[in-house]
């Protein structure tokens, strides 16, 4: 049985479309057999990293500013699976940033090259041996989601930590919709997570099915459009 912690920004916790493909997919890891633990980013609050690398340099695997991260850094070092749930905010939320920076006391500063790249890998105290990402976005293309994929996967290579896949929404306001494909769309979330816990991997049929086309990308354009029109009047 593995753990796996969730660190995820929703500006409405409970009901946001993140959270609900969030937690789907959580609810797979469990019936996998991982125990989970979710941390709001927006409620932790992360301060911004500084860049003097005192985790780097002065004291390794420490950071000094004195913050909810503090708390977290524990579970993070314990934690086998390390999973990033964001929105799309041009790209990120400014806590999930923060957050993700932080991460860096985690990383051991002796540094090597693999394929010509600078890379470092988790320090020998920190468990996490996957990462994985659960994404969600308001415009119609999946594409939109690019630019969040390529940073977390940046972050699990910079770490030498398998990234383990993207769990990815495009349209997510219109797709997650009670009276939608929401049931289907959850379900292939959970699904997805159950094959993570389980098997190390998630099938891209799995992916597929999470993020197939809930509307078509005119209609949908003309409703975003409306509904920018209808909230100025």
């Amino acid at each position: 049985m593995g753990t796996s912690v969730a660190a995820y920004f929703s500006s409405s916790p409970e009901s946001g479309n993140t959270a609900r493909l969030l937690n789907a997919f959580l609810k797979g890891l469990e019936r996998g057999g991982d125990n989970t633990k979710l941390f709001d980013v927006e409620e932790i609050q992360p301060s911004p990293c500084t860049g003097e690398l005192h985790c780097w340099f002065q004291d390794p695997g420490s950071c000094y500013i004195q913050d909810a991260m503090q708390d977290l850094y524990p579970v993070l070092r314990r934690a086998d699976t390390l999973v990033i749930g964001t929105p799309v905010y041009i790209p990120l939320p400014g806590e999930m940033q923060n957050f993700l920076n932080r991460l860096c006391p985690l990383v051991d500063p002796e540094l090597e090259t693999r394929d010509g790249r600078t890379r470092g890998r988790m320090r020998s105290d920190v468990s996490i041996s996957r990462i994985v990402l659960v994404a969600t976005s308001g415009w119609w293309e999946i594409e939109n989601l690019d630019t969040v994929v390529r940073i977390v996967r940046e972050l699990a290579e910079d770490a030498s930590v398998p990234f383990a896949g993207a769990v990815l929404r495009p349209h997510a306001a219109m797709a997650l919709r009670p009276q939608g494909k929401a049931p289907e769309i959850l379900q292939a979330a959970e699904q997805a997570g159950f094959e993570l816990a389980s098997t190390g991997e998630i099938e891209s049929e799995t992916l597929a099915a999470v993020s197939q086309p809930s509307i078509g990308q005119e209609e949908y354009r003309q409703h975003l459009n409306q509904m920018r029109v209808d909230r100025s009047d």
